[in-house]
């Protein structure tokens, strides 16, 4: 599924500029006269990247529906300009949470951009409640991932749904507009058919369409980013998934369970068959979601994570294919945009088992609950090569000091969301402890048999 679906977006993504054309940076050649980056104190450097980073969602939003775009390049920024992107949307509505509490707009500022955004969702195309992954901002009508994903994606769903549940939250017991922003939220997520994306079974398929049904029959089985989707269908007041689909379809009857560790570090739980898989499994599912004390009959949540981003790190630390600059301070595999050896350039779900030579800063950055020290340790890293990878929305996506500094001038909405939110979450726990008090949240994770 995960090869599948990162497959598929390569070639989306491929379609929509090569590093031949705008976007493109060419190699970086050091030299005795490079700039002297000044030092920051951890603090600052958060606060920089927090800062910056919020500019992809309210500087580079779509302009029509206030969502997220799907990708922004900065030397080409009419690049796709119109997608909007449901499951990056959703972090953009905790990104501008974070906003508000941060000062960088007031709540009345987030309160009408939120209200736009959230009207926009009400009126796009749905599937039996879902949301397409990807949506014409200008109009709300479906833009198709692929030739058979024309309609709905629950697990793109599942991720604004964890938007929309912090926005319900937080504005609620507000002023008269406030309390209206947090119904409308709260409306919206719990149109979501969960049920009707199980087929009668005891699991949950990925994408329906009126056109092409179930045709593309993915199941969400095994450890990867979509754990959300089931504890957000076992929540659902109105389209409740019973338990069984979350037992015996994500946790594959117990199968999950796995014996194995890489670098004596347990795995935990098998990672859908592909080793340990790229870092954002550790972050999309979790950005509401608190890992902290979550635990069922098959984990410990918090343990997984950073057991996960340790595994991860130890890679790139121990540096099997002898890239450059790789270690301690550099570090970070997961789904970017990508370069190849031979200079092509592409999207990779970038892991331990699939390691081109590509750091991704989200990876080590959305960590930093996980592995602080270390993951502050990167940033300063990527900081301090701030002249090639800070640009006007935080660092860009994805460089590989093996390929001469490379690096693409480029952003992606899901991997920039996570930056802002984690290192919210570590600081400050704000987007969990938003999500973790939804009622209707804490039911379901009592009827999947979650402590937490």
């Amino acid at each position: 599924m995960k090869n599948f679906r990162i497959l598929l977006l390569a070639v989306l993504l491929i379609n929509c500029g090569s590093d031949d054309g705008p976007g493109y940076q060419e190699p970086y050649n050091p030299s005795d006269d490079d700039p002297v980056v000044e030092t920051l104190t951890d603090d600052e450097l958060m606060d920089l990247t927090q800062e910056r980073t919020f500019k992809y969602f309210w500087d580079f939003a779509e302009s029509n529906s206030g969502a997220a775009r799907e990708r922004y390049h900065t030397n080409d920024p009419s690049n796709s300009q119109n997608v909007v992107t449901t499951g990056g949307s959703g972090f953009g509505l905790m990104a501008i949470l974070v906003g508000i509490e941060r000062g960088y707009i007031s709540r009345t500022e987030g309160l009408s951009r939120l209200s736009q955004i959230l009207t926009f969702f009400e009126n796009a195309d749905r599937f039996h409640g879902a949301w397409s992954h990807w949506i014409d901002g200008t109009n709300g009508n479906t833009i198709p991932f692929s030739p058979e994903d024309d309609g709905g994606d629950l697990v793109e769903t599942a991720f604004l749904v964890q938007g929309l549940i912090c926005v319900k939250e937080y504005f609620e017991g507000g002023s008269t507009e406030e309390e209206a922003l947090a119904a409308q939220a709260d409306m919206l997520w719990k149109g979501v058919e969960w049920d009707w994306y199980t087929q009668n079974q005891n699991t949950l398929y990925w994408h329906w369409s009126p056109n092409n049904a179930f045709a593309m029959n993915l199941k969400l089985k095994g450890h990867n980013e979509t754990m959300i989707a089931f504890i957000l269908g076992a929540a659902s007041p109105d389209y409740t998934i019973p338990a069984e689909t979350y037992h015996e379809g994500y946790a594959n009857n117990g199968n999950i369970v796995s014996a194995a560790n890489q670098f004596d570090i347990p795995l935990i739980l098998d990672h859908a068959g592909s080793g340990t898989g790229p870092l954002f499994w550790a972050h999309y599912s979790f950005l509401g979601l608190n890992p902290t004390n979550l635990s069922d009959q098959y984990a410990n949540y918090w343990s997984l994570n950073v057991n996960h981003t340790n595994i991860n790190y130890q890679h790139c630390v121990n540096n099997p294919n002898s890239y450059v600059d790789y270690g301690e301070d550099c570090w970070g595999l997961t789904a970017s945009y990508s370069r190849n050896s031979d200079g092509s350039t592409g999207y990779s779900a970038h892991d331990p088992e699939n390691d081109l030579g590509i750091i991704s800063p989200t990876a080590a950055i959305s960590s930093i609950p996980y592995t602080p020290e270390k993951s502050l340790a990167a940033m300063h890293y990527f900081y301090s090569k701030k002249d090639i990878l800070l640009g006007p929305a935080g660092f860009y996506d994805a460089f590989s000091p093996h390929y001469n500094d490379w690096v693409t001038e480029r952003y992606l909405a899901i991997d920039q969301g996570p930056e802002i939110i984690m290192i919210e979450n570590y600081r400050t726990g704000l987007l969990w402890s938003l999500f973790m008090q939804n009622g209707d949240v804490q039911n379901g994770l009592d009827a999947l048999g979650f402590s937490y």
